[in-house]
């Protein structure tokens, strides 16, 4: 069998493995299996991997360090809930419009703030998430500071569903296209990129505004199924809750992105009791990944059930200076 009919065959089964569970937990939801609690946080893991894939692809991938996500997804929620309910427009439309939003607030952020660096950019990036939401906060026609209700609930777990896969397909494949070789290069050495003639500002605005546009998708489908929002949920720690899924995933990977999400919305919804404590165990996971895995549960590396044969396991242990398959 050629690499090509391989390829194939695995692209299909991943798509025959995503369908399955769409169908099964479609099938509970509509005869009343599974229960609400349960769906509710299905969908929270359906968009806690988009904002965490979107910020891994500006922070793991292209090497920034912004810490605003919540601010783009609060441009994508609020731009998205008043097409809907000011226009009546479908909900393809109010997400598309959203998205769209918090993409242009990207490319308006990411020009001037791009050309910093590090704790610099940080700054930055966490400034312009509380100027959004002190903006949201003063203005009364989007409802102020006791933030916009009665938002039709239309976003189910079938759009969130495939949205979260469409997602994840199109950052991955951006990733492995030039333009994303190219963003990956700034991550390496930025002074060897700009050398070999890559215009760096172009594809540090470019990951950027493109993460900026699946962060306010995101914000987008959680108005639009949690039917209010209020500018106290895209505050600093809500960036900080995305921060800590794509550390603990491994800065430059997507399926580590996607396991750390489903993992510590898992967490979260198990201390709803303890609120409190939420933070104090983000806390401690940042501190003991990294002092023992700095690089994240995945590093750079992408999932695959390959890293589990022996045979994967000896090449790791061999010393870096030995050629393998040669």
């Amino acid at each position: 069998m050629s690499m090509f009919q391989r390829q194939i065959g695995k692209q299909f089964a991943i798509l025959l493995v995503l369908v399955l569970i769409w169908l099964a937990v479609e099938f509970m939801i509509r005869f009343g299996i599974l229960n609400p609690f349960y769906e509710l946080n299905l969908i929270l893991i359906g968009i806690n991997i988009i904002l965490a894939v979107s910020l891994n692809l500006i922070n793991g991938f292209n090497g920034q360090f912004s810490i605003g996500h919540a601010g783009f997804m609060a441009v994508g929620a609020y731009g998205a809930a008043m097409i809907t309910l000011k226009t009546q427009l479908p909900l393809p439309l109010a997400l598309l419009f959203g998205a769209l939003l918090a993409g242009v607030f990207g490319v308006l952020v990411g020009i001037p703030t791009l050309r910093l660096r590090g704790d610099y950019l940080a700054i930055a990036t966490l400034g312009f998430g509380e100027i959004i939401r002190g903006i949201i906060v003063n203005i009364d026609y989007i409802g102020g500071a006791y933030g916009l209700s009665g938002i039709p609930k239309i976003a189910t777990w079938s759009w969130v569903f495939w949205l979260t896969v469409l997602t994840v397909i199109i950052i991955t494949n951006f990733v492995n296209s030039t333009h994303g070789r190219a963003t990956i290069s700034i991550r390496e050495n930025e002074i060897a990129a700009e050398a070999m003639g890559i215009n760096t500002t172009k594809y540090k605005v470019m990951a950027f505004t493109i993460g900026s546009f699946f962060a306010g998708l995101a914000g987008g489908l959680h108005a639009h199924y949690f039917y209010t929002i209020q500018p106290n949920t895209f505050n600093f720690l809500k960036s900080f809750d995305i921060l800590v899924m794509v550390v603990l995933g491994g800065q430059g990977s997507i399926t580590g992105s996607i396991i750390a999400a489903i993992f510590l919305t898992i967490i979260s919804a198990s201390l709803q009791s303890l609120a409190a404590l939420r933070l104090v165990i983000y806390a401690l996971l940042l501190i003991i990944i990294m002092l023992f895995r700095p690089q994240g549960l995945m590093g750079t590396k992408e999932f695959s059930f390959k890293m589990f044969s022996k045979k994967s396991k000896d090449r790791e242990e061999k010393p870096h200076g030995t050629a393998v398959g040669q």
